[in-house]
């Protein structure tokens, strides 16, 4: 049996389709288990509870060979804040991991994650990547580049720029970050590859796709694949740090936030070749992985 958190999310859906495919036994810890049960299907198990519960998580992981941590947030909202999500709920999954007998542990972590408050998102996985590196565990670290997928994810945010800027026109952030955008699907066949591999313990893994982007390139891909004719407007990211503080303050979910912006100080890339030479395969190339979901 293997117990995954966060398994309706974006990568969690593809995850335990993975897993199913392979023959293992699933189950989910879940806040509804009659929703996941509509998203996910009647082939895992659901348990009620969250992350920050630590009587359910140790209910779920009882009898667990192994626990796939990827519960996180990427934006702050009430309660769920970067440090009580993604610093304080890895440190419960990892500790009711070990309460529960779990040897096997593997944790979804991101790409530019670093030391420094500064980048406070970054710096929250930092601290659960540490969390886990220290818990005992046989743990696996897995870094992906932007992920993408059915489910809502980055280029939700694109249609949702798409949606609020004027015809003729669409704003973007300007820009030379590079991204390398890997699918939701190739990121859940790296998991799994390494849930079976024992020379994957105590290993860290940067992967992403094929291609290294800029965020104009991923733009102009994602417009081309879904047919959406616009002037692209670049907007100078100083011009950015201005209006978003603005744009916080007045939208209920705005496109970019303050700390999204400030992710991209930093590129979010690895060797192409990465998943290949670590996991056998070729991922696939962002054109053909946003056709499959256009």
């Amino acid at each position: 049996m293997i117990l995954v958190t966060g398994g309706t999310g974006l990568v969690g859906r593809a995850v335990v389709k993975e897993l199913l495919d392979n023959g293992f036994a699933v189950r989910c810890l879940v806040r509804d288990p009659e929703k996941a049960r509509l998203l996910l299907g009647d082939a895992s198990e659901y348990m009620p509870g969250d992350v920050m519960d630590l009587a359910s998580l140790l209910k779920a992981a009882s009898g667990a060979e192994a626990v796939i941590h990827l519960v996180a947030t990427i934006r702050e909202q009430g309660e769920r804040t970067f440090k009580r999500i993604n610093v304080e709920g890895t440190v419960n999954t990892a500790r009711t991991a070990v309460d529960a007998g779990v040897k096997r542990f593997i944790h979804m972590s991101a790409i530019g994650v670093r030391e420094g408050p500064a980048y406070r998102y970054a710096h929250s996985k930092w601290q659960g990547e540490e969390a886990v590196r220290n818990s005992g565990l046989e743990w696996t670290i897995i870094k992906p580049s932007l992920i993408y997928g059915p489910g809502f994810g980055f280029f939700d945010r694109m249609a949702q720029s798409v949606r609020t800027s004027p015809p003729p026109f669409v704003a973007y952030p300007a820009g030379k970050t590079r991204f390398q955008p890997i699918a939701a699907r190739d990121v859940a066949r790296c998991v799994v590859s390494a849930l079976k591999n024992p020379d994957a313990v105590r290993r860290v893994y940067e992967i992403g796709g094929p291609e290294h982007l800029t965020y104009a390139q991923m733009f102009g891909i994602y417009l081309d694949v879904n047919r959406i004719r616009r002037i692209k407007l670049p907007v100078p990211l100083f011009l950015l740090r201005l209006a978003v503080p603005l744009m916080e303050k007045l939208l209920p979910d705005p496109p970019v936030t303050s700390v999204e912006l400030k992710q991209m100080d930093i590129d979010v890339i690895t060797d192409p070749d990465a998943v290949k030479k670590n996991f056998g395969f070729e991922p696939v190339r962002l054109r053909d992985g946003l056709a499959c979901i256009a």
